[in-house]
């Protein structure tokens, strides 16, 4: 499904976007998602396809806002019912909507009885009440507890892949994005990047889509060189090699991107190309990952998971590290506003 929609209130935004299956729409708060969704669904102004000119109850449109909007003094089995036509077997309807959602044995409680996870089912069987073409999920992970998340999401898209109705769940939740069939980025009214989450996370296409995406090592740089067997940058007091970029020229100004797994710790006796020594300034565990600090020609944020660990995790903490990019790890990004930095599909 083709979605485009443009406003001008209350944020200005212009969105083109392909919607397969589950796609999650990411984008920082404060960039227009929950207003993109309210537009789809007709309750701000707006121009676009599909549903476009029609009057909210008139869109065949599923819409799970923030809080999931649940009717306090209604039953579980009465909110699901209600979008149902009167004069229908409302009850019964309402029940096999919630026994698909697993839900059966809580028809009769109140929203406040209910848990994060089981007041999201009772939201979602009351969209599919509507019998809709498309599902808008906005932030569907924020009433969710950690412990149960991945749980309760991975049965809730295995459900509407079943049901092959499509799905735009709109979130700055990166880890959403892995589950999805599909993502596209939110930045500046537009869509900036859009295709599978493996072609995302494996190759943004500037600075803001590697920042959603989880990259924290991101600097400024010059390209010294380019050829088609690989472009060199370099800053002050150092230089690394990445893999060929066709719109790189030498003296151009661009960010690099590096992700903080990707990053190698080698023996001092290795050297050769990309590779820095630099001091450690500071480390802690992340469960049983280790994070480094790292100081010195460059600054890196470096993640060690439990295998790659030296000597068991044991590193000197005002001690200096070898560490080492390999060329294919190492990220190019174009200057902000050129004609690469421009949307773009998949990576």
């Amino acid at each position: 499904m083709e979605i485009h929609y443009r406003l001008e209130r209350p944020i200005a935004m212009d969105v083109h976007l392909r919607v397969e299956g589950f796609t999650v729409l990411l984008g920082l708060s404060g960039e227009g998602k929950s207003t993109l969704l309210k537009a789809i669904a007709g309750l701000l102004p707006a121009s676009g396809t599909p549903f476009g000119g029609l009057p909210v109850q008139q869109r065949p449109i599923g819409y799970l806002p923030q809080g999931y909007g649940l009717f306090p003094h209604l039953r579980a089995w009465e909110n699901v019912a209600f979008p149902l036509l009167p004069g229908a077997d409302r009850h019964r309807e309402a029940m096999d909507l919630l026994a698909r959602m697993g839900l059966a044995d809580w028809s009769e409680r109140y929203p406040a009885t209910l848990s994060g996870g089981q007041r999201q089912r009772v939201a979602l069987a009351r969209a599919l009440a509507r019998r809709p073409q498309l599902l808008l999920l906005d932030e569907p992970t924020s009433a969710l507890d950690m412990a149960t998340r991945d749980e309760i999401l991975e049965d809730l898209i295995a459900e509407m892949r079943q049901l092959q109705i499509p799905v735009l769940a709109v979130t700055h939740d990166p880890h959403l994005a892995t589950m999805a069939d599909r993502m596209a980025v939110l930045a500046g009214g537009t869509i900036v990047q859009e295709g599978t989450p493996r072609e995302l996370f494996a190759e943004p296409a500037n600075e803001a889509v590697a920042r959603l995406v989880g990259f924290r090592n991101i600097f400024p740089a010059t390209v010294a060189s380019a050829s088609s067997t690989g472009v060199w940058v370099s800053g002050p007091g150092w230089r690394l090699q990445t893999a060929p970029r066709p719109w790189a020229r030498p003296g151009m100004a661009v960010a690099v991107g590096i992700r903080s797994e990707e990053v190698e710790i080698q023996d001092a006796a290795a050297g050769g190309e990309n590779a820095l020594c630099l001091q450690v300034a500071g480390l802690r565990d992340e469960g049983l990952a280790l994070r480094l600090k790292l100081r010195g020609a460059l600054s890196l944020d470096v993640l060690l998971p439990r295998l790659r660990q030296r000597d068991g995790g044991i590193i000197d903490p005002s001690g200096s590290l070898q560490v080492y990019m390999a060329p294919e790890h190492v990220h190019l990004f174009p200057p902000q506003g050129s004609a690469d930095d421009q949307p773009r599909e998949g990576g």
